[in-house]
């Protein structure tokens, strides 16, 4: 059959890369086409996994920046799947049909976006622009990854979709809250003013297999020093809490989100709530590691609590976690101790000012 259209980014797009480009046929033309940003990355990752399970195609966008191509590696041969290197803060085009778009693009560790505050601003306000700009031109609906941290330093505890939050909009972590606010906002005009298809998805703290173990968050940092014998580092005096969702119910809340017909935001989160100090000494018993568990002042505008409301998940879209912390943390650990001891000693990221 002759070739109807080629699948890749256009001329105009400098400096973009495209791997495994495919070709539109007549025999593939009614394949569901799912443009997927921030692929590279942890939850981008697992997506990209997701989707080609239930047989679409996956075009995956990553500018590669907090992202890793060792995340997809094993799919770079699929039939059903391309990989973009572009940054989404620039001009998009995607030739050929497209039927959804996950905006999962941004740094979303504090030891990655305090280092790159404006990249962070950037991607959060004109890469959600764009991808909505390209959501209208192509009839796709589109699921924006916001998250919990739209609330802030919580007054409201658990945090419902209906709390406004209590944030700091110059504060160091104020790139990344307002940037997630923007997102929603945007989101919501392109919905009312334009009749685009939106989806919004709060995401609480998630963790699981291809998160980096020097990314700053609490279960890396805690599993990748106890790996190197290093003493576990709790801020504070430990007593703030956080609810820990494993990635594959994550990923299935996104999933089930995507295809509902609801288009305000949802929170996606385990409302399983513990303190870090406790998540320490849960971590510590795991790893039969005998460091100690040492306290440090803690930082800036962080959150005292982080638990959500799921009610709306569970009444709209028939969700709630099913992996419990034991088994989500162990299958973590494995995926962490089968990695090459280098990688546990690798540095945080170094970012080129711009």
């Amino acid at each position: 059959m002759k070739v109807l259209e080629e699948r890749t980014q256009t001329r105009k797009i400098n400096k973009t890369q495209v791997i495994n480009k495919q070709y539109l046929t007549s025999s593939n033309m009614s394949q569901k086409r799912i443009l997927i940003t921030g692929a590279a990355g942890f939850l981008g990752s697992h997506l990209s996994d997701r989707f080609i399970k239930e047989g679409y195609y996956v075009i995956a966008m990553d500018n590669l920046i907090t992202g890793d191509m060792m995340n997809i590696e094993h799919l770079l041969t699929n039939p059903n799947f391309e990989f973009i290197h572009h940054d989404v803060t620039k001009y998009i085009e995607i030739e050929g049909t497209l039927d959804y778009i996950l905006h999962f693009a941004s740094p979303a560790s504090p030891i990655d976006y305090l280092k790159i505050p404006i990249q962070t601003l950037k991607v959060g306000a004109m890469g959600t622009h764009n991808l909505l700009g390209l959501a209208k031109a192509k009839g796709a609906r589109i699921l924006v990854a916001s998250t919990s941290e739209v609330y802030g330093d919580p007054l409201v505890h658990p945090q419902t979709e209906e709390y406004w939050g209590n944030v700091n909009p110059v504060g160091p972590r104020g790139v990344y809250d307002e940037a997630k606010r923007y997102m929603e906002s945007i989101t919501m005009a392109y919905h009312t003013f334009h009749h685009v298809e939106t989806r919004i998805i709060r995401i609480f703290n998630t963790y699981g297999p291809r998160m980096r173990l020097n990314d700053g968050r609490a279960l890396p940092a805690f599993i990748g020093q106890a790996l190197r014998g290093e003493d576990m580092t709790v801020f504070g005096d430990g007593s703030q809490t956080r609810s820990f969702c494993y990635v594959d119910d994550l990923v299935e809340g996104i999933y089930r989100l995507l295809l509902s017909d609801y288009s305000s935001p949802v929170n996606i989160g385990n409302p399983n709530e513990i303190s870090l100090k406790d998540f320490a000494e849960e971590v510590l018993k795991l790893t039969g590691s005998t460091v100690k568990i040492v306290y440090k002042e803690l930082p800036v505008d962080d959150p005292k609590q982080r638990q959500p409301d799921i009610t709306k998940a569970k009444t709209l879209l028939g969700w709630e976690p099913k992996v419990d912390r034991a088994e989500g943390l162990k299958k973590t650990y494995d995926y962490f101790k089968a990695l090459p001891p280098s990688e546990w000693t690798k540095l945080p990221k170094e970012f080129t000012s711009k």
